[in-house]
């Protein structure tokens, strides 16, 4: 009987085989360890284990509350475990717990036979230093790192020997603790290591939780991705709420990997995730432009033996060699999944899938969709820009100079956020910024019919001022259709903590003479260095009634409410000979 006791009370310290929540220790380098663990029900054998660590003066219990991760051990069949850092914090340069969370994965092996090629490492604030510390010590035991609101605060490294690593991020923007700010920098090392693109796709409102952005660089190397789960407003803690909880969407990345994977890899080249396709457009009558699907396959101890392309759940095509590639006709509004699956000659397969958007509204706020001007040092989704050396391209970040988004500072301002652009040459045409080039995330359809386009705009360092032009033109080939000249009355003065004064609006009114895909171009004036910041930029449909000339004038009064072909007003002047607009209409002056 004594020995009974003794073999069931062993089992329960060490947490043999036993479902649910349990505590064990072990001895690491001399000194007892020790850790809780959450075992679902019916196990299985070969499963992925998630180590969770704590953040600093907190424990595993602390860390296990927050994290909630549960309800998603119990429907995945995964075993995640919860270790104690000594006088409740974590190693972050040498190998003390390094050690103990290798040791501690080889007791997960032995206890729940753990698959050691699907081991994940997660962690809060100290614990996400932690995280990145163990990215370059152990990362051939890792299969994907998940750090959260922590990162190496002296910068982060990539040694040269490290294989490309996934990694996801997830962050407050308002950690007071750790600071937002700091996240990019960590991010660039491993995005530049991992050989993953430098402009992210970008998600907002991701799964329809307005505070989320997530932001994937990738594919790089190995297929590995990076992403950033932005958490607008939040602060140092574990985020789950409006339906999104940080441990579902560690699970959901991490779980993706393996050391060594035999599935095929595939990701979607184009069209970009998170792309917006805007019709301006009679309700009902809205169309959108064709969509090239393309992705790349490959499987790297195999072949690939066919791509499947799916909209929604509708197939679209499948390709057995590559080029991978098919075409989206006649798509509808609304959000949209596109997804695509390879297949191997084994039978594995992997999948892939970005969500875009159809939207017809029947007003767009360039200015205010996307990153909403509310991101310092960024190029947001949807604008392209040009300063006669460089063009950036959105969504991308992680600019102190040249064109990007600016945050004033100044009591009073006329504007908290702007995009600056520049001309360093001053030749014509040289220093601009468009929105609705197929590169930048967001596209622009305008079907026949009267506009007006409402905007802000000032000079950042033109004592003198400096004109812009604001074009419409063709997205195919850059013909302007109309185009308007602004002079502006504001100069901020080189410094973001200047005061300056409100902005007024600007009005541009033009026709758009048929159905095409267009954008706007802003050029700043053909002078060295001239520049703009553009704040509102606001686009209205007011009609879509007929192009063709409405009424045949003799010469009227002066009229304030008129304005040319090329949608410049015409302010207290006689009219010429010619076609005008006037209230939306076509008016023939004789």
């Amino acid at each position: 009987m004594k020995r009974t006791i003794a073999i069931a009370a062993l089992t329960l310290l060490c947490g043999l085989k036993m479902a649910g929540q349990t505590t064990g220790t072990l001895t690491v380098d001399g000194t007892q360890r020790n850790y809780i663990v959450y075992v679902p029900k019916n196990l299985g054998e070969n499963r992925p284990l998630l180590i969770s660590c704590h953040g600093m003066n907190q424990d595993a219990a602390y860390q296990k509350k927050m994290l909630d991760i549960e309800s998603v051990c119990d429907t995945a069949k995964f075993v995640t475990v919860f270790p104690n850092g000594i006088d409740k914090s974590w190693d972050i340069s040498g190998n003390r717990d390094i050690n103990y969370v290798t040791a501690l994965i080889d007791k997960m092996v032995t206890l729940y036979k753990i698959d050691r090629n699907r081991v994940y490492l997660s962690g809060f604030s100290m614990g996400g230093m932690f995280t990145y510390h163990a990215m370059n010590k152990i990362p051939d035991k890792i299969a994907a790192f998940a750090p959260i609101s922590g990162y190496p605060m002296g910068g982060a490294t990539a040694n040269s020997n490290v294989r490309p690593l996934p990694i996801i991020h997830t962050h407050g923007t308002s950690d007071d603790v750790v600071a937002f700010s700091g996240v990019q920098g960590a991010l660039n090392v491993w995005i530049k290591h991992n050989g993953c693109p430098t402009t992210p796709s970008v998600t907002q409102r991701y799964r329809n939780a307005s505070h989320i952005t997530r932001r994937v660089w990738g594919p790089g190397k190995e297929g590995v991705e990076v992403v950033l789960m932005e958490m607008a407003g939040k602060g140092h803690w574990i985020s789950n709420d409006n339906g999104v909880k940080t441990g579902d969407e560690i699970w959901r990345f991490c779980s993706r990997y393996s050391l060594n994977k035999t599935s095929p890899n595939v990701y979607i080249t184009s069209p970009t995730a998170g792309v917006t396709y805007t019709c301006l457009a009679p309700k009902g009558e809205a169309t959108f432009p064709d969509i090239t699907i393309t992705a790349n396959a490959d499987d790297s101890n195999g072949t690939v033996e066919k791509v499947d392309f799916y909209y929604g759940t509708t197939l679209l095509a499948t390709c057995t060699k590559k080029p991978y590639k098919t075409v989206l006709s006649g798509a509808q509004s609304g959000k949209h999944t596109l997804k695509a699956v390879a297949t191997d000659n084994d039978g594995e397969t992997s999948e892939a899938s970005i969500d875009l958007t159809l939207s017809a509204p029947q007003s767009f706020s360039m200015a205010t969709s996307a990153m909403n001007f509310m991101e310092a040092g960024c190029v947001p989704t949807g604008w392209t820009t040009y300063d006669s050396n460089e063009k950036r391209i959105g969504y991308s970040n992680g600019y102190t100079s040249g064109c990007r988004i600016l945050q004033f500072t100044g009591s009073p301002r006329g504007l908290n956020y702007g995009l600056y652009v520049r001309n360093i040459n001053g030749n014509e045409h040289q220093g601009w910024a468009k929105y609705g080039l197929a590169e930048s995330g967001s596209t622009l359809t305008l079907f026949p019919g009267h506009y007006t386009l409402k905007y802000k705009a000032c000079n950042w360092n033109r004592e003198s001022f400096s004109p812009i032009e604001l074009c419409v033109e063709k997205r195919s080939g850059s013909k302007a259709v109309a185009s308007q000249t602004y002079t502006p009355t504001v100069n901020i003065g080189n410094v973001a903590s200047n005061t300056f004064g409100q902005l007024s609006q600007q009005t541009f009114e033009f026709d758009i003479t048929e159905k095409g895909d267009y954008a706007f171009a802003i050029y700043a004036a053909a002078e060295g260095w001239a520049d703009f910041i553009l704040g509102q930029f606001f686009l209205v449909a007011n009609s879509y009634e007929s192009t063709a000339i409405n009424t045949v004038e003799a010469q009227p009064a002066e009229d304030s409410n008129t304005y040319d072909l090329q949608g410049r007003l015409i302010n207290g002047k006689r009219l010429k000979q010619g076609i005008y607009l006037r209230g939306g209409r076509k008016v023939l002056v004789r």
